[in-house]
């Protein structure tokens, strides 16, 4: 077996003793990465800012597990609300602009603390 790697990011750190998410072979799993601003700390209020600074984390922790969102197999979404799901496309069309070479997504509605709208994990191959 493949030893794991953790991936640690400044200002994307979790609250709970875990890593940003773990490279294990040519696999990358994330934790959950949120729109919090990594600057600033600071989580806006607004969804499509929330989403712009989620999707440039989501940039980051590629980039620090060594690949980037073309390598991104599957992509889970988790709403606090159904109405932010605009937010979150709005992005992901940014990203992924070819609508036959985009990750799986799966979305769900769930309980998010604070001011958190929504959060992704995703699952990539190097």
């Amino acid at each position: 077996m493949a030893k794991r790697k953790s991936i640690h990011i400044e200002g994307m750190e979790h609250g709970a003793p875990i890593p940003n998410g773990v490279v294990v072979g040519n696999m990358i799993f994330s934790s959950a990465i949120s729109g919090k601003d990594v600057k600033t700390g600071v989580l806006s209020d607004d969804p499509v800012e929330q989403a712009q600074a989620m999707f440039h984390n989501l940039r980051l922790f590629m980039e620090k597990a060594g690949g980037t969102p073309d390598n991104i197999a599957h992509m889970k979404v988790y709403l606090k609300d159904e109405k932010y799901r605009d937010a979150v496309n709005k992005l992901w069309l940014e990203m992924f602009p070819d609508e036959h070479d985009r990750p799986a997504r799966h979305a769900l509605k769930v309980e998010l603390r604070g001011k958190v709208l929504f959060q992704i994990e995703v699952v990539a191959v190097l």
